[in-house]
């Protein structure tokens, strides 16, 4: 089985181009369900049933997973015995007709323009690091991009003369994404300013880069946002994929059409961007309860 879900794993890398963190998720996904199987003495993939992966489901919502979380334990199980069929292991699949868990919606987190303009304005643009940092700021907000996308940036992802960034989302598809005057302009200054004095005579082809000249890390871009969202003062839970949120609210807010802004998020299906007009819709129920004399 262990052999199976290993060869599962690199056709997903190889041919499907699934990035290192969806791999290390289905990983932990595949491996749990075969662990759960041999458990119950169960020692070949032929001999599991559709009870046993309905009790394998049950299994992990009463280990607290929420629907989202075991939706995607039985999305991995699915394409797994995809592969399965595909490579003629196996003539059926037992979870041909189990339906995923009700998911209840819920809406992203996201800042008002006036809460967002309050954030950015908290680095220091003074010193190397608030000058980096008010860059990756701005840019997180003016294009959307997911925080593994703005730590791989590198020199050569950004056209400086037409204004537009060429990021490598998911599955390594390629996307262009407009960068904005304001995102620009901070931009030019780091790296005019800023970057060299941080690389301290080193080399590297990453954009943005910590104090001591190499790549950042995720988590080191979360503390940073930590930082300058206590020192704004805004009640208000805020992390890195707020931008990304705040991006996809305002331009549908402005009139942006949700096509455009499904492929400036880089998703591959319409409907998750259209939880975005969920978000507008109930700001402006708010705003209609708060102004309206009826309200």
């Amino acid at each position: 089985m262990y052999q199976y879900i290993d060869e599962y794993l690199n056709f997903l890398a190889i041919e499907k181009g699934l990035s290192l963190n969806t791999l290390e998720a289905y990983s932990r996904d595949l491996n749990r369900y075969w662990e759960f199987m041999d458990g119950r003495g169960i020692k070949s993939i032929k001999d599991i049933t559709s009870d046993n992966v309905i009790s394998y489901l049950g299994y992990v919502r009463n280990c607290g997973l929420t629907a989202n979380s075991s939706n995607r334990a039985l999305a991995a199980i699915r394409g797994f015995y995809k592969y399965l069929l595909r490579e003629d292991i196996l003539d059926e699949s037992p979870v041909a007709n189990i339906e995923l868990a009700k998911v209840w919606m819920r809406l992203p987190d996201t800042l008002s323009k006036d809460e967002m303009n309050l954030l950015l304005e908290q680095p220091d643009a003074k010193t190397p690091l608030g000058m980096r940092d008010r860059a990756m700021l701005e840019l997180m907000y003016a294009t959307g991009i997911r925080v593994s996308e703005l730590i791989s940036l590198t020199i050569n992802s950004i056209n400086w003369h037409v204004g537009y960034l060429i990021v490598i989302g998911k599955g390594s598809k390629e996307r262009i994404v407009p960068i904005g005057k304001f995102a620009i302009d901070y931009m030019t200054r780091y790296i005019n300013e800023g970057r060299l004095k941080l690389l301290k005579g080193k080399r590297t082809n990453f954009f943005f880069v910590n104090r001591s000249g190499n790549g950042l890390t995720r988590q080191g871009f979360w503390k940073i946002v930590k930082k300058y969202a206590t020192k704004s003062g805004l009640h208000k839970k805020i992390h890195p994929h707020t931008f990304r949120h705040s991006f996809a609210t305002h331009l549908l807010e402005g009139g942006a059409d949700l096509r455009s802004v499904q492929v400036m998020l880089g998703h591959s299906d319409i409907s998750t961007t259209q939880i975005y007009t969920h978000v507008t819709r109930e700001r402006l129920k708010d705003i209609h309860k708060k102004c309206h004399p009826r309200g």
